[in-house]
């Protein structure tokens, strides 16, 4: 498999895994989109200017879907605001870190669990920020916005939305991991004269 059919390959597999995930937001299977953001800059770090707008334009999409299969208007929803806008750059944030991270490959195995667990949580921490913030300062669904209710509510879903993202992001290390070890074990066989 060439180096462009992998980065496709991998780009369908993120594209199923937000369309499966982010159709219910709180469902048993949890949203993906956070950890596909931060893979997507990972792996697809050469695809930046076209992968990302398609993965966000994506997002939209299955909002959309969802939002009209409810009998409702997409601006009416209650986690639409004019803070949806800022999905973008928290997005962004996320990819980012993921793109920082395979720019800078790591001389032992524990350096590299110990450097992307601490971009992975600076990405979702900056991801939160944008995304949460904005929410909670645009949005009508808050009745009284001030600093101490915003605070509250950034630690108060903190840790579920970083919760998933490490258990997404790990899943696919240990899938990156097995499939590297097993690339170095199976060594093309010469063919039968």
């Amino acid at each position: 498999m060439t180096d462009r059919h992998s980065r496709a390959f991998i780009l369908l597999l993120l594209a199923l895994a937000m369309t499966a995930t982010r159709i219910n937001h709180f469902a048993p299977v949890p949203d993906a989109s956070w950890a596909v953001f931060f893979l997507g800059g990972f792996y697809l770090r050469a695809w930046t200017r076209w992968a990302f707008p398609l993965l966000m334009g994506l997002a939209v999409l299955i909002d959309w879907l969802v939002i009209s299969s409810q009998g409702m208007a997409f601006w009416q929803h209650y986690c639409v605001s004019p803070g949806y806008l800022a999905l973008v750059p928290a997005y962004l944030a996320l990819w980012m870190g993921g793109a920082w991270l395979r720019g800078r490959p790591a001389r032992s195995a524990g350096m590299a669990v110990a450097r992307g667990a601490a971009v992975l949580v600076l990405s979702v921490a900056l991801c939160h920020l944008m995304a949460q913030g904005a929410f909670y300062w645009t949005s009508t669904s808050v009745a009284d916005p001030n600093m101490a209710g915003w605070l509250r509510n950034y630690a108060d879903w903190f840790l579920p939305y970083l919760r998933t993202a490490v258990l997404y992001v790990a899943g696919a290390a240990i899938v990156h991991a097995g499939v590297r070890a097993l690339a170095r074990h199976v060594a093309p066989q010469a063919p039968a004269l």
